[in-house]
């Protein structure tokens, strides 16, 4: 066992930010929705290359109806050939675009809806060890339908939305058969903030 600290000590469980000396850093491959980035950097005695997805960054929603339930949308995500149950989401790709903004901005244009209240819920670093991407997701409550329905294409053209209570949600995560692992954050965090209550 390596560490600094006992089981006993009293220590905050926190991400701690820790820069390095980036020796060399370049864009390895552009992509047509994000880059990999190659970077020699200096770490302990030595030198270590890594390449890793360059990410704007993305937001999500977990919509909350007065019943309790949670808003589920399938899509199609071609990397994995699976039509996966998620959250309404989108990259944070609009210069100088606040990330709630970005999820108003998404919930209305995926589901048309929009929500009185909002709360952050949830933050996470998706993949750190391949990906820079940080995903924020927000708790949604107060829905109403959007002024507007928006047009939609490519992937987001055969959306299915379903209403589900949390606990099937929940029963779906702990199963194995909803693997979208944004939807499984915001699921659990949604459980365990309800359990708090």
């Amino acid at each position: 066992m390596t560490g600094s600290t006992s089981p006993d000590d009293e220590v905050l469980l926190a991400d701690e930010a820790s820069s390095v000396e980036v020796l060399d850093s370049a864009i390895a491959f552009a992509g047509a929705v994000w880059d990999i980035r190659r970077e020699r950097f200096a770490y302990g005695e030595g030198q270590l290359v890594r390449e890793f997805m360059e990410h704007p960054g993305a937001v999500a929603v977990l919509a909350v109806d007065d019943d309790g339930r949670v808003l589920s949308i399938q899509q199609y995500r071609h990397p994995i050939q699976t039509r996966n149950w998620e959250l309404p989401a989108g990259l944070l790709d609009v210069d100088g675009e606040d990330p709630l903004t970005a999820a108003r901005r998404e919930l209305a244009e995926e589901v048309d809806l929009v929500a009185a209240d909002w709360q952050p819920l949830i933050t996470l670093h998706t993949s750190p060890g391949g990906s820079d991407e940080v995903i924020h997701v927000f708790r949604a409550t107060g829905l109403t339908a959007a002024p507007e329905v928006f047009a939609r294409d490519s992937e987001e053209a055969d959306i299915v939305t379903r209403w589900v209570a949390l606990e099937e949600a929940v029963d779906a995560v702990l199963a194995g058969r909803a693997r979208n692992g944004i939807f499984q954050a915001a699921v659990l965090a949604e459980h365990a903030r309800r359990s708090r209550a």
